[in-house]
């Protein structure tokens, strides 16, 4: 499920400035202009610290909001084709192109992940880590892929189509709305598991770059 890691990217991005202002509640993600952030300016090390040590803490139904807004912009065209760019082959995925992307969702959309990413910023710097076994994580992924396998046709060639034309990122996009909805029906420790390592992988991904 490596074809996931853009959105775990473009999560944690946004998540950055969740945690900054966490103790400031009138902070709104959908009034920030993300494309405005230098991240030639921030600590990779140090936001990898900070965030993954929060999304680690926040309780499950706090990182499960985050998954709702995901799936809900997923569902909308406008904010689905935003999304989905990010799967393809020759896609911008550097800090600044991630975060023109945060910033193009509609306002709806940044509004949701504003309100999840403050409640888990806020929550997570109150709480033990919660339970996490990252092997279970991945085969909550799988397990969702092979149900949205058996539920649609070409599901599994759709999500690995490596083309960059049209049909091919049309169908790269409706096999992850296939693999979110699959998603939506396990139960909430499965799906905050699958988001924590979304999260944790793209973590991973911006320190090392």
């Amino acid at each position: 499920m490596s074809k996931l890691l853009p959105f775990g990217l473009l999560l944690t991005l946004c998540l950055t400035p969740a945690v900054t202002g966490a103790q400031h509640r009138g902070f709104d993600l959908s009034q920030l202009d993300l494309s405005q952030l230098d991240l030639s300016q921030l600590d990779p090390a140090a936001i990898v610290a900070s965030a993954n040590d929060t999304v680690m803490r926040a309780p499950d139904g706090r990182i499960d909001e985050l998954f709702q807004a995901l799936h809900q912009a997923s569902r909308t065209p406008r904010d689905a084709s935003t999304l989905c760019g990010l799967f393809d082959p020759q896609a911008d995925r550097s800090g600044q192109a991630l975060m023109a992307a945060a910033q193009s969702l509609a306002p709806q959309s940044r509004q949701r992940f504003s309100e999840a990413l403050i409640n888990i910023a806020a929550t997570g710097l109150q709480n033990p880590r919660q339970a996490y076994d990252p092997a279970v994580a991945k085969q909550t992924l799988k397990s969702a892929g092979t149900q949205a396998m058996l539920l649609h046709d070409g599901f599994a060639a759709g999500l690995n189509a490596d083309g960059s034309d049209a049909a091919g990122r049309q169908a790269r996009c409706r096999s992850f709305g296939w693999l979110l909805d699959a998603l939506k029906d396990l139960p909430l420790p499965q799906r905050a598991a699958a988001t924590r390592l979304m999260l944790n992988e793209g973590l991973s991904r911006l320190a090392s770059n």
